[in-house]
């Protein structure tokens, strides 16, 4: 039988930039990047480096008219919405890409790299002075701090100082400028986007990692990618610094360096959904068919799972309604769902900042006897005292679950398979059981019960 075809029509854009050996910056960062927004990706090699996780050991740059053939190439052929820019190597690759930007009317990224993250220079002076005419072009440019600094002479070391760098590449020409705070100071990153409307700053967590090889071109191609897509500018900067969040978090733990950031975590965790939904569902059927009201608290029971790269609430599926008792045992409520819990899911989240393999949990009734049934599990248990969290940490909604399981982690040996909440007057006291899998965790639910029950 001879079955018809079902093409698919996805945005194209373009990478002019360097390519990595290691495989994770570069051109090689761009396309996995782009086919993770699901963008077609095309190519243009300016430079071939042999690189690693640890160091930059050799590159050559191609000659500019073969540089110039591949962009005729693509862009004769292909319908390319967006092009973002990399390394460029030298000022006759800078002057000659940015006189082929010049007559495109489409977005253009440039990210202006100069000095890989092993600290090997990837860029030579007259380059950079190259790079003005460049920036001309640019719907946005993406430096970090040291390159904002080479091209406009301020060192970004706070909010003001990084402003002014953007303000500095708007008068070079520049529509809008990133200005990267991976490199600047603080307990927080915060990437500064300046455009003629205004200054924006897109603030998260900073990541205690060396592992962010590849960070800067993943970043600008996840926002070209989103531009492609004819998303706007600040959504388009919003999404990508999110993207980067999660990519530098559950980073890929290759090579002798200290490894790459993760280009497709997004895309295996959304993946990963209905997996993750499914091995809820079997919890709750395996609870239900064990019959497990011993355990079931006032506020009813919930069993969450979150996605293997879960950041937000959102990112877990539980039961909605939880699961309750009933005449005949016990029962869910209604259906799984992703984003059903907030208590329970909260928790979960809280704890996976320690142990990030956590990806299931279950939230039982607690008192004397469910207590010394958990002393039966081979693990530490580990608790929380209500009495003691802050008055400005109640006063915010959704506070204490982060507070209570960040206190009963900093006051274990490890990764606790159990956190106690004893409660306080108006709520009910609560054990949560934690785990890696699902195995683990009906293994110790249904091993307190049965300690319980006996």
């Amino acid at each position: 039988m001879t079955r018809i075809p079902a093409p698919v029509e996805p945005p194209v854009a373009l990478t002019i930039a360097g390519s990595d050996s290691g495989g994770g910056a570069g051109i090689q960062a761009d396309l996995k990047t782009m086919e993770a927004h699901g963008v077609f990706g095309t190519s243009v090699v300016t430079s071939v480096t042999a690189q690693n996780t640890q160091c930059v050991e050799g590159e050559f740059t191609l000659p500019v008219e073969e540089i110039e053939a591949q962009c005729s190439a693509v862009l004769s052929d292909f319908d390319v919405r967006a092009v973002k820019t990399g390394m460029l190597a030298e000022a006759p690759v800078v002057r000659s890409v940015a006189k082929r930007v010049a007559g495109l009317d489409i977005p253009v990224v440039i990210d202006p790299v100069m000095v890989a993250a092993s600290g090997d220079r990837l860029l030579d002076s007259e380059g950079e002075d190259a790079y003005q005419e460049l920036i001309e072009h640019a719907t946005l440019v993406t430096p970090n701090a040291d390159e904002a600094e080479v091209l406009t002479g301020t060192k970004p070391v706070d909010d003001e100082s990084s402003r002014a760098a953007g303000e500095n590449l708007l008068e070079l020409g520049a529509d809008a400028a990133l200005i990267k705070g991976g490199h600047v100071p603080g307990e927080t990153v915060r990437d500064v986007l300046m455009t003629a409307d205004g200054v924006e700053t897109f603030t998260h967590d900073r990541i205690e990692t060396n592992a962010s090889h590849g960070s800067g071109c993943t970043l600008a191609s996840a926002i070209a990618a989103r531009l492609a897509q004819d998303d706007d500018l600040r959504e388009s900067v919003a999404g990508a610094t999110a993207f980067m969040e999660r990519a530098v978090r559950y980073h890929l733990n290759v090579g002798e360096g200290p490894g790459s950031v993760h280009h497709l975590a997004e895309l295996r965790n959304e993946a990963e959904r209905d997996s993750t939904a499914e091995a809820v569902e079997r919890v709750v059927q395996s609870f239900v068919e064990r019959d497990v009201s011993a355990l079931v608290p006032e506020v009813g029971m919930n069993v969450v799972g979150a996605t293997p790269y879960a950041e937000r609430v959102g990112e877990t599926a539980a039961v909605e309604g939880r699961i309750t008792r009933t005449i005949a045992g016990v029962k869910p409520n209604r259906s799984v769902r992703f984003g059903a819990s907030s208590h329970v899911a909260r928790f979960l989240l809280s704890a996976r900042e320690f142990d990030p393999d956590l990806r299931f949990a279950v939230n039982c009734r607690f008192d004397d006897d469910v207590e010394s049934a958990l002393s039966t599990l081979s693990g530490e248990v580990a608790e929380f005292d209500r009495s003691a969290e802050p008055e400005d940490v109640k006063e915010r909604e959704g506070s204490t679950m982060g507070w209570g399981a960040t206190r009963a982690f900093e006051s274990a040996e490890g990764t606790p398979v159990a956190i106690i909440d004893r409660g306080e007057v108006g709520k009910e006291a609560i054990v949560k059981l934690l785990a890696r899998d699902t195995e683990e965790l009906q293994r110790r639910t249904l091993a307190v019960l049965s300690a319980l029950e006996s």
